[in-house]
């Protein structure tokens, strides 16, 4: 074997490392956002009084995404900081250990508070892991595989996130959280010991801060006008499609089981892992912009349409009784298929965006600081947009959660388009 077979082999060795971690991220994240309705009836949040002040019950449900969403955005700089400035594996290392140590901590979980603090800590966990991760497949990508790259890293995720909701609500129905949890944790251990035994060290440093110079380029800064506003967009309706389907009819749900209620989340992560094996390698051939434009504006059209999911169901005749989901409403198939809808809208723009983060990040000395830019734009709206849908939920309509959701996302996609449009003319969407 040549010297270039054999480092070939070692990158392609250090690829499935990273794909693994990835997995298990995804396998941690889409089962506690699978299991989100069940802990929602079961704890069942009611409005309290702290200091004099009134806490309405929709808030406390928006605090069961917000608790994460608030952890990670406290924990991006520091840690991408240190993936930059130190070894990215010794803190991806560090963060796995971490996480096999939270998600034993689920089955203790008893109130709404404890939920909320073991959310919080599951929050630096998924993020850690998902920085470092992504920085380090595009800082060993070649830059003409690199959205490819990610696409198969994201594809991972996703094929866990097909594993970890279907088989979260099977076990959950079976036997109760506890084996539930005992699976993630151990998956975590095994994806330490693995990266541990095959990822090589990370010889980059980078001195200073780099978020400075990062937070001023301009193609960054084209895409947060697009990316702060698609926050909303997506942790609003990707949050509350499996609550639509799970909570009781009184809250405007479906009341459908914990089974059923993974399929809606397996579809989104089905057709959004399939076309992600092939679209990271279009936006490598073609460009990033158009894929992020088309992409967005078509996620915020299926969003709006969701709430007519009880009117075709209705129309068609999708009323049925399925072996193992049971009795179904004739608004359940309709909304399975505008999630899977939802899956292949953004597997068109995700691959796309992460690349041009991972490219201005190598260029200009600091991918870790680059994607950790990404995850900061992305916060404000993960942290307001589930109180916002909480709100909306309670004291408007489960319908208002998407038509406001994907409102979102029309806007971001055309304040991109606007810019690019000023700064690159009629070759607006074929500029990068």
């Amino acid at each position: 074997m040549s010297n270039a077979d054999a480092g070939n082999g070692a990158k392609r060795s250090q690829f499935w490392a990273l794909y693994l971690t990835r997995f298990a991220e995804g396998f941690g994240f889409i089962t506690l956002l699978t299991l989100l309705p069940t802990y929602i009836n079961a704890l069942d949040p009611q409005s309290t009084t702290v200091l004099g002040l009134t806490v309405s019950a929709g808030f406390i449900i928006g605090m069961y995404t917000t608790g994460f969403t608030l952890a990670q955005t406290v924990a991006v700089i520091p840690l991408a900081w240190a993936g930059d400035r130190l070894d990215k594996r010794l803190v991806l290392l560090v963060v796995l250990g971490v996480g096999a140590g939270v998600y034993a901590l689920f089955p203790l979980v008893d109130s709404s508070t404890s939920f909320i603090l073991v959310r919080a800590l599951q929050g630096f966990v998924v993020t850690g892991a998902g920085l470092m991760t992504l920085s380090l497949v595009g800082q060993i990508a070649d830059v003409g595989t690199r959205a490819d790259k990610i696409g198969k890293a994201n594809a991972a995720a996703f094929a866990a996130s097909i594993v970890g909701s279907l088989g979260a609500g099977a076990v959950y129905d079976a036997v109760g959280f506890g084996p539930v949890f005992a699976i993630i944790t151990a998956l975590m251990v095994v994806a330490w010991v693995i990266t541990w035994g095959v990822l090589d060290p990370d010889p980059t440093r980078v001195k200073g801060f780099p978020f400075t110079d990062l937070a001023v380029n301009r193609k960054i800064l084209t895409m947060t006008s697009f990316r702060a506003q698609y926050a909303f967009a997506v942790t609003m309706v990707r949050t509350w499609i499996p609550i639509y389907a799970g909570t009781e009819l009184a809250a405007g749900g479906l009341a459908v089981g914990a089974t059923a209620v993974a399929v809606t989340v397996t579809a989104e992560k089905a057709t959004n892992m399939v076309g992600q094996l092939f679209t990271g390698r279009l936006s490598d051939a073609y460009g990033r912009s158009l894929f992020v434009f088309a992409g967005g504006g078509t996620y915020g059209l299926v969003a709006m349409a969701i709430p007519f999911s009880a009117a075709i169901g209705t129309g068609v005749g999708t009323e049925v009784t399925l072996p193992i989901l049971g009795e179904l409403p004739p608004a359940y198939l309709p909304l399975v298929a505008f999630s899977g809808l939802l899956g292949v809208a953004d597997s068109f723009r995700e691959p796309a965006s992460m690349a041009l983060f991972a490219d201005e990040g190598t260029d200009d000395g600091g991918v870790a600081s680059s994607f950790g830019i990404r995850e900061l734009v992305w916060r404000p709206g993960s942290v307001a947009g589930p109180l916002i849908a909480g709100w909306l939920m309670v004291e408007v309509s489960m319908a208002s959660v998407f038509y406001v959701g994907g409102a979102f996302a029309i806007t971001g996609v055309l304040a991109f388009l606007a810019i690019l449009a000023h700064d690159h003319g009629h070759a607006a969407l074929s500029a990068w």
